[in-house]
């Protein structure tokens, strides 16, 4: 069982889980040898006990794992660890196309023709490799966050449907082509009808064929009619519309044959989107009567520099003919190697003809009309007469045998008739189940192993079968069953089995410490339940008061708990808090922490950041972390200096005043200089500084009575003029 942490292949770490499909369980992980994400998807434990499934999807995993394209969901590496069979692939950050169209409701024809083009070039590259997918959906079709296109699941596409597996194979019921549908063989051309189902969603919104019942949708494929996609949106182009309608025909034939003719198409359609340049196959095509025009002849000449249709009854004239040749020219013709035989249609009957070199001169006026005047050789008509009454004495002897047959003139033994018609229905797909009741248990696996088939074995007591011996089958012999399919198998456990004590409902802890008291083993497999508490048990197998041999494993299914929604994450950046609740709740999500931050760019009390990403699916109910914006972050300045005495300051008290940028006026007075200065909580990075005081200066009078000069001090008020300065942040 897989747990986040643990370390599988001794170099992935399972971090988280992130999808879930029917067969597996996509997680997480990363690689500590190259030091980068990947994703595993883990098969579900009902696959990895079918060794034939097993096996096939390890074959074709190795496949996938060998092709490499952009398209393409790259597979690294395969592998098994205790019984967990894990595919490592490339990590694609994204969300599938489906959830790409119920997000945006439909595509534009130009974008839906660009994905179908990415997809067409994926599929076109694992065709190439003789590898099928057989499983193209939009849910198997990632879109990453650069826009890229790439097609998951290679390699368990096609080991799943070579398995007996109806929930998953139906499961893409709306993309299967009517071929996979009816059971049939399919190939590289079911690929291009799913991929035209998918384009008819991509355009609609829509898929093409809806019903109550997965049996409803699959019989709608093979019977009825491909509906139009222009009903829907009429503004669809008609070349569009056709490419989804050769895509999607019942029959294989009238399909695109290869995804290289889809891919033109394609590009015509998104250059060129006006004009109708599909060319459909038509019905029947081959089968109706043609005349065979003059211009049809000169074509078929054009092309094969030369042509004959009456040959069977010219040969005559014909060597008379070549007896004109030069010797030159026949020793020439000689040297030239054969050409290949082919077949002429001639009066409704075909006879191989030998298609000979260009003759070097042309017949003149009167040896045409001879040659084409001529009657058939009555050595032709007569080895055609003889020819024809031998078919009929063959066709009388054979009527005669089926009369005497169908009277039982003659009697076949029973084991040839079995032959006959084990060879007439012999399907590949199908084998004949052989009887193992009474065989040793191992001896039946791998007899059953050797024709295709897997196995479930279930112990039960038993007076009449010794250990080990399988007591019964439950597919009948004789009876035909799909290859792959596992047979159960009921194995005795002797005469003297264990009762197997009953521990349906208790936690999982209490019930293998329970059975592994009684001297079982115990092995443990989860199942989400909406009436069964997590952690508890809800069914054990063998089931409760039945008897096992000592030592015999009990399979306990455990619940998880009811199975968890995945659901989108708004977006919430912008929202006020109220509002970015209001979505989370109406996305059945819940609004977790809420702290704060400084933004420049985002309104105070808004959003800023989530704790996960717009878009992507998480568990319902999943708490979403948010940040509300208090504005841009503010800073606080200081102006720290020493101040001298300004220029012409003797002696007294002086005015320093520091006014900020923003108008903030600080002041003090001093009369001692140099003078520290320490000034804190300015909001602004700069200010000006200005000084006030009282000066003293010595003034010469001139006495005017007595002519006499002295001098007197005089005193003024000075202020200096402001001077820039630069604060500090604190």
């Amino acid at each position: 069982m897989i747990k986040i942490g643990m370390i599988i292949g001794d170099r992935y770490e399972i971090l988280e889980k992130i999808g879930t499909g029917g067969m597996s369980d996509v997680y997480k992980a990363k690689c500590h040898k190259l030091n980068r994400y990947v994703a595993i998807k883990v098969l579900k434990q009902e696959f990895s006990e079918n060794t034939n499934f097993v096996s096939k999807f390890r074959v074709e995993a190795q496949a996938a794992a060998g092709l490499m394209h952009p398209n393409i969901v790259n597979v690294y590496d395969v592998g098994e660890e205790d019984g967990i069979y894990y595919i490592v692939m490339e990590l694609v950050e994204g969300i599938t196309l489906k959830n790409y169209i119920e997000k945006k409701a439909r595509l534009s024809v130009k974008e839906a023709l660009s994905i179908a083009i990415q997809v067409s070039m994926g599929i076109e590259a694992a065709h190439n490799n003789h590898i099928i997918h057989r499983d193209i959906k939009p849910q198997n079709i990632m879109i990453s966050k650069e826009g890229k296109v790439k097609i998951a699941d290679f390699g368990i596409a096609k080991a799943a449907t070579s398995n007996t597996i109806t929930s998953n194979v139906m499961g893409s019921v709306h993309y299967t082509s009517p071929e996979q549908a009816r059971g049939g063989f399919s190939d590289e051309r079911s690929d291009i009808y799913s991929l035209g189902c998918t384009m008819f969603e991509m355009l609609t919104g829509r898929v093409p064929f809806d019903g109550e019942t997965t049996v409803a949708i699959a019989i709608k494929h093979i019977q009825e009619d491909m509906p139009s996609p222009r009903e829907y949106v009429s503004e669809i182009p008609v070349c569009v519309e056709q490419i989804i309608f050769k895509c999607t025909q019942k029959s294989p034939d009238r399909r695109y044959q290869s995804m290289g003719e889809l891919i033109v198409d394609l590009k015509k359609a998104l250059i060129t989107p006006d004009e109708d340049f599909v060319k459909m196959v038509p019905f029947d095509a081959g089968g109706e009567t043609r005349t065979i025009s003059e211009e049809d002849i000169a074509e078929i000449k054009q092309r094969t520099d030369r042509i004959d249709l009456d040959a069977p009854m010219r040969l005559k004239d014909r060597e008379v003919q070549r007896s004109s040749y030069s010797q030159k020219e026949e020793e020439a013709e000689e040297e030239k190697p054969e050409k290949p035989v082919r077949q002429e249609r001639i009066n409704s009957k075909y006879k191989p003809i030998e298609e000979e070199e260009e003759e070097p001169e042309e017949l003149d006026e009167e040896d045409t009309e001879e040659y084409e005047d001529d009657d058939m050789d009555p050595k032709m008509e007569r080895i055609t007469t003889i020819l024809a009454i031998v078919a009929a004495v063959i066709i009388g002897i054979l009527a005669l045998v089926l009369v005497a047959n169908a009277l039982g003139v003659f009697k076949s033994s029973p084991k040839a008739d079995s032959n006959i018609t084990q060879d007439e229905t012999t399907d590949e797909s199908k084998v004949k189940m052989i009887s193992v009741v009474g065989m040793n248990v191992e001896d039946a696996k791998k007899a059953l192993n050797d024709i295709g088939l897997g196995t479930r074995v279930t112990k039960e007591e038993s007076d009449t079968y010794e250990v080990d011996q399988v007591i019964s089958q439950d597919v009948e012999e004789g009876e035909e069953v799909d290859m792959y399919s596992t047979i159960a198998l009921v194995v005795s456990s002797g005469s003297n089995g264990v009762a197997v004590p009953n521990v349906t409902g208790q936690e999982e802890a209490a019930a293998k410490s329970t059975l592994e008291a009684a001297g079982f083993k115990v092995n443990v497999t989860q199942s989400s339940s909406d009436s069964v508490q997590e952690g508890l048990v809800i069914s054990q197998d063998p089931t409760a008061d039945s008897k096992a041999e000592s030592g015999a494993t009990i399979t306990l299914t455990v619940s998880t708990g009811p199975e968890v929604k995945k659901v989108p994450v708004p977006d919430l950046r912008g929202m006020t808090e109220s509002a970015a609740k209001s979505k989370l709740a109406e996305k059945g999500l819940v609004c977790g922490t809420v702290s704060e931050t400084y933004s420049d760019t985002v309104t105070e009390g808004c959003v800023v950041s989530q704790s996960y990403s717009p878009d992507s699916e998480v568990d319902e109910g999943t708490s979403v972390n948010i940040q509300l914006s208090v504005g841009p972050e503010k800073h606080t300045y200081k102006y720290v200096t020493t101040l001298n005495a300004p220029s012409g300051y003797t002696s007294g008290n002086v005015t320093v005043t520091i006014t900020a940028s923003d108008g903030t006026t600080r002041s003090f007075t001093t009369s001692s200089f140099p003078c520290a200065v320490n000034e804190t909580g300015f909001n602004v990075s700069s200010g000006t500084l200005t000084y006030s005081y009282t000066a003293t200066t010595m003034q010469t009078v001139i006495d005017s009575e007595t002519g006499e000069e002295s001098e007197e001090p005089i005193t003024e008020d000075v202020t200096t003029s402001p001077v820039t300065v630069q604060f500090e942040q604190e």
